[in-house]
């Protein structure tokens, strides 16, 4: 899909995947909206960027449609990359014998999961009143995590909530597929962003060298190119893809 003189909305794009995305999709010509938390250093990245700043918690409705609304402004909105999202650790029976907490199991599938279908719901809503571009009148690009499939012990919310976002992508892009909106997810590997940050430079390099090839940390730069080319083409629709190096995660 050809971006130009289109809006494009970044979810998270303040920082880490959705930073790179935003810059990805600028240089294909969209008219871009980071779209990250009050709290966050989305307004001063944007000017460095040539985006425009949305403050907004994906989880509330009114937030997310003000923001949409910004992107509308500057022309139809053709694409989403929805990156906003955090970890947390929680284990089933804690080191002290307690049970793990549900009140945080909770809220970290409600961010990574209900924020997920939150934006994507909204997103599409507008992208379904575009007048069609060569057959297309929009396209959402989610993000996942290989913990979907091999998450590590205490990862139990975070791999809850990214199986959900895997899980709804088939049936988003069948729901969608009338409304000629395309909708895939990516599922990064070992990434070096933010959400790392709360890890040693030792804990980094072990999982740094689970990756077969290439052997280390991927670049936010790949998850936006890939991000830019399932925009691209048409014919990538309700697909999960990993972006991982071949890596499976041991279990810690």
């Amino acid at each position: 899909m050809d971006l130009t003189g289109a809006s494009a909305v970044v979810t998270g794009g303040a920082s880490g995947l959705g930073l790179a995305a935003a810059r990805e999709l600028i240089a294909a010509g969209a008219a871009v909206v980071v779209l990250d938390l009050p709290t966050s250093s989305g307004e001063t990245v944007a000017k460095e960027i040539g985006a425009t700043f949305a403050p907004a918690d994906v989880l509330d409705p009114a937030a997310v449609d003000a923001a949409l609304d910004t992107a509308v402004a500057l022309g139809p909105l053709r694409a989403l990359v929805h990156c906003a999202g955090k970890g947390g650790t929680v284990r089933l029976v804690e080191r002290d014998g307690r049970p793990g907490s549900l009140e945080l199991y909770e809220s970290l599938v409600r961010l990574n999961l209900v924020g997920t279908f939150n934006v994507l719901r909204l997103s599409a809503a507008r992208m379904a009143a575009n007048e069609p571009v060569e057959g297309e009148r929009g396209v959402c690009v989610l993000t996942a995590s290989v913990a979907a499939w091999e998450g590590q012990v205490g990862q139990i919310p975070y791999a809850s909530a990214k199986a959900g976002v895997v899980g709804m992508t088939i049936v988003a892009a069948r729901d969608l597929a009338s409304r000629l909106i395309r909708v895939c997810t990516i599922a990064p590997g070992v990434f070096d962003t933010p959400i790392l940050s709360r890890f040693s430079d030792e804990i980094k390099d072990k999982l740094a060298a689970q990756v077969p090839h290439p052997a280390r940390l991927g670049r936010p730069e790949e998850f936006a190119r890939l991000a830019r080319h399932i925009v691209d083409n048409p014919m990538l629709n309700g697909e999960t893809i990993r972006l991982d190096g071949a890596i499976r995660m041991a279990p810690r």
